[in-house]
């Protein structure tokens, strides 16, 4: 295995394991607040496995993009993990690449409030929240688009599945409304 194979893989995991951090952050958190489940709203461990992940993906994600900055054969530079579609791809290559950016960008953003929360209004705060809906749908066509682990059945049957369950809890929070914070 060289060098460039070792990052390429330690990218690929890494990057797998940030979305499926985030993923269970997501769905755990539209638990908590969902009206579809109004018994969970007080349940610690979940708000405790919501809180982990979301801090998870943080370290797991900037492996992945570490990875893909040592990786010569991805030719990625580092202006290109923090403004999107300048990357030397093509346009394809651009548009995978610069929704991963945008996606990095809108979590770290959503991340940051997470913990000025208490310093900046609740309305704020829940806001650009919810721009983590936004940041994971960028990130799963960032994955869809530009990975090709979506070749892999298991990888995609889970990848598929877990948007699938995000978007349902989603539209039910939608449709039977929120439960309030406690």
């Amino acid at each position: 295995m060289t060098v460039d194979q070792f990052f390429w893989v330690l990218a690929r995991v890494a990057g797998l394991s940030a979305f499926a951090a985030l993923a269970i952050s997501l769905v755990t958190g539209v638990a908590l607040r969902s009206g579809l489940f109004g018994g969970l709203a007080k349940n610690r461990p979940l708000k405790s496995t919501h809180e982990w992940t979301a801090m998870l993906w943080i370290p797991l994600g900037l492996l992945h993009v570490a990875s893909l900055l040592f990786d010569h054969t991805a030719r990625v530079a580092p202006l290109d993990l923090v403004v999107p579609f300048l990357a030397n791809y093509d346009a394809a290559g651009k548009l995978a690449l610069g929704l991963g950016t945008i996606g990095l960008d809108l979590f770290v953003v959503v991340a940051i409030t997470g913990w000025l929360r208490g310093r900046i209004g609740a309305r704020t705060w829940i806001w650009i929240h919810r721009l983590g809906y936004l940041a994971f749908a960028t990130l799963f066509l960032h994955a869809l688009l530009g990975g090709s682990d979506f070749s892999s059945p298991v990888v995609s049957a889970l990848t598929w599945s877990t948007a699938f369950a995000i978007g349902v809890l989603t539209l039910g929070r939608v449709l039977w409304g929120r439960l309030p914070a406690h």
